[in-house]
């Protein structure tokens, strides 16, 4: 356990995160040649024609330092603050994050958020610079705003390149030094965190979870604990380049299970796993639920397909918990979704997921927000809709 990392980066969108998680891929020999390219860990077709992270993408790597063997989990996370919430749920599983500063642009506003939620949760902080190798370059002035955010040595600030490779070498020598292995103690009940999962139409629901205490084994009975449902581990692994399956994950790994869950509803993100015998007393607390900043009505083309629809959005909401939605019926459109979605891109992004992911032909209704109104009666309401407001002379505010 004294040499495993749990790490993610963090960073403003387009300060060059994707590009230098390749290059630490590459030093690391974790991707082949053969399997080299642009962007490796963005898998989905949408995140490579935007060039944006929509999802968190986390995986492990293998490191030798003076003969000594260390596995470094990364998890790269998502830079648009529309996908903060993937952001939240990375910082959860991981002890240290590297902080990614365009050495062109220097500090952004979805910077300092994300590093103020890794702050949040104890997470060792390692700035970097990136983007060294550009001609209008400002490293000085861009080492003065980190200084000033996080305080520190100008000596601790690595400046690399993603491009060319500059500091790489540094960056995973800074993460074996400083960030802090994982606490935990394997010899206690079990108890492990799920930060992600996906839906695989051959396999079921893959949870890709965290263990913070004890030690899960293949073929053991386990229970998810915010439903109360046992499962038998059929398969558990590491999330290398593809799943590799492991007979074992101990305190502080990170992997993978599948235990043939079909309905998505039995899956919750920051759930906790546990044995059946010998559980654990308490959930890992600290996992903040998501708050929804803009308001659609999304409904099928054809009525028909409600229920596909309905089926298609909580297989997307298992791959992003950060999506709600709830049944509505419109006099126009029919029955459909009113969904709660981080921001508009966030909203255009799942339209474009259901339409390519899905084959589902949608109608998504003008964005809005809700309202609380209190009428003049004292009552408490909240209108999604003008047709809401029954009458102009019962409401105040």
């Amino acid at each position: 356990m004294k040499n495993i990392r749990n790490f993610c980066i963090i960073a403003h969108i387009d300060h060059g995160k994707s590009t230098l998680a390749d290059r630490l891929l590459e030093f690391t020999s974790t991707v082949s040649e053969r399997d080299a390219q642009e962007q490796v860990l963005d898998d989905m077709d949408i995140e490579r024609e935007r060039g944006i992270t929509i999802k968190s993408h986390a995986i492990q790597m293998d490191y030798e330092v003076d003969g000594e063997k260390y596995v470094l989990n990364l998890i790269d996370t998502p830079g648009h603050v529309d996908f903060s919430y993937e952001v939240s749920r990375s910082i959860a599983a991981c002890e240290g994050a590297l902080l990614i500063v365009d050495s062109t642009q220097g500090i952004q506003a979805q910077t300092i958020s994300n590093l103020y939620q890794a702050i949040e949760h104890d997470l060792h902080i390692i700035p970097v610079m990136n983007k060294m190798d550009l001609p209008n370059a400002m490293p000085d002035e861009v080492e003065d705003q980190i200084i000033d955010l996080i305080g520190g040595k100008r000596e601790d600030i690595i400046r690399a390149s993603g491009k060319t490779g500059q500091g790489v070498e540094d960056i995973l020598q800074a993460i074996v030094d400083k960030v802090p292995a994982p606490v935990g103690d394997p010899k206690q009940a079990l108890q492990c965190l799920i930060f992600d999962s996906v839906f695989n139409s051959f396999r079921g629901i893959i949870a890709y979870f965290k263990v913070v205490n004890g030690e899960i084994h293949k073929g053991d009975l386990v229970k998810f604990m915010a439903t109360g449902k046992e499962y038998n581990a059929d398969e558990i692994g590491v999330l290398r380049l593809d799943m590799e399956p492991r007979k074992v994950l101990s305190t502080g790994d990170v992997g993978y299970i599948i235990s043939g869950i079909k309905t998505s509803k039995e899956v919750k993100v920051g759930d906790t796993i546990t044995h059946v015998k010998g559980a654990c007393e308490n959930r890992i607390e600290g996992f903040e639920e998501v708050k929804p900043m803009v308001f659609a009505g999304v409904y099928p083309i054809e009525s028909d397909d409600y229920e596909d629809l309905r089926a298609s959005m909580e297989k997307l909401q298992l791959n992003d918990a950060s999506l709600t939605f709830e049944p509505e019926s419109s006099a126009a459109l029919g029955f459909g979704f009113r969904c709660g979605f981080l921001g508009m891109l966030h909203m255009e992004i799942i339209q474009e997921r259901l339409d390519r992911e899905f084959d589902m032909n949608v109608i998504t209704t003008v964005p809005n927000v809700p309202y609380i109104v209190h009428t003049k009666k004292g009552e408490r309401m909240e209108v999604h809709n003008p047709s809401g407001f029954r009458s102009q002379q019962l409401w105040t505010a």
